[in-house]
């Protein structure tokens, strides 16, 4: 990608606000759309141009990258009157690294075949730290010369960028994390409090417990969270239990029964009908204890 390469950014939420943020700094021109200006407001002070719709955003940008909430989010920035497809010059590139349905990614791709349009799917691991870090993990989903193109600006984003199959399969590799993160949450959440009620210092217990065979991500960066009483997201539950929805049903369409993601999935809904939808994931730690 060319300097000149003009870039749009859509969804500039706890995640996006970073991902953008590199890439203004990597010196690309950068246009911005998001629901709630205000989110964007660092973003224009350092040189981000708003657009006033996702429309006007499509028509001036060779690449978009997309990242918003759910699935019917994801559908309408793409497939609704005033969507992406509708709009995007021919021969440009569309990204998107929501989680989302597989299902939703294939048919957003064969849309953006019939209109010269390339479309990725590219969902990303790491939360707030790798955002902001750009070490996110990429899983890609599309076509090889498509993912080739746009791998420079990937590379501004992460550093575990692969390039998974055909369109879907980023998305089906996010289950595939999301699916391990769920009871690793648990077995977290639980040792934490284990470690609390055996009187112990779980500061102590970590130095030992992460090197070992039990070390995870989560447990690196999660359980100080839990430690601290630091709630904050940098994955929202909402979210959380919006991607173990799409792991439930896509696993059911494979005839497979995942149990550690049903229970997950429960504790964290009766979590949120506790009030802490937009706690970060780590927050599952209350509920234990």
């Amino acid at each position: 990608m060319k300097k000149e390469t003009k870039v749009g950014f859509v969804g500039i939420g706890v995640m996006g606000k970073s991902m953008a943020s590199h890439l203004l700094h990597a010196g690309f021109p950068l246009y911005i759309y998001t629901r709630t200006k205000e989110k964007a407001q660092r973003l224009l002070e350092s040189g981000a141009i708003w657009k006033e719709s996702i429309a006007d955003l499509a028509k001036e940008c060779d690449v978009v990258f997309t990242m918003v909430g759910y699935p019917k989010d994801v559908e309408e920035t793409y497939l609704g009157e005033e969507g992406l497809l509708q709009y995007a010059k021919q021969g440009s590139y569309l990204i998107d690294m929501t989680t989302s349905e597989p299902s939703l990614a294939i048919r957003i791709y064969e849309e953006g075949k019939k209109k010269n349009i390339h479309v990725l799917d590219a969902p990303v691991s790491g939360g707030d730290i790798g955002a902001r870090d750009a070490k996110l993990t990429i899983m890609v989903g599309g076509e090889e010369q498509v993912f080739e193109a746009c791998k420079p600006l990937f590379e501004k984003l992460g550093t575990n960028i692969i390039l998974q199959g055909k369109a879907g399969a980023g998305q089906h590799t996010k289950m595939c994390n999301q699916i391990t993160i769920a009871s690793t949450m648990m077995g977290v959440s639980e040792a934490m409090v284990y470690a609390e009620k055996a009187g112990l210092d779980p500061q102590t217990v970590l130095l030992s417990i992460s090197t070992g065979a039990a070390g995870s991500w989560s447990l690196d960066n999660l359980a100080p969270r839990m430690i601290a009483q630091n709630f904050e997201p940098g994955f929202y539950i909402k979210h959380f239990i919006k991607d173990m929805s799409i792991a439930v049903e896509e696993a059911k369409a494979l005839g497979i029964h995942a149990h550690g993601l049903a229970l997950a999935k429960k504790l964290y809904e009766e979590l949120a009908e506790q009030g802490e939808e937009n706690s970060g994931t780590q927050a599952l730690y209350k509920l234990y204890k």
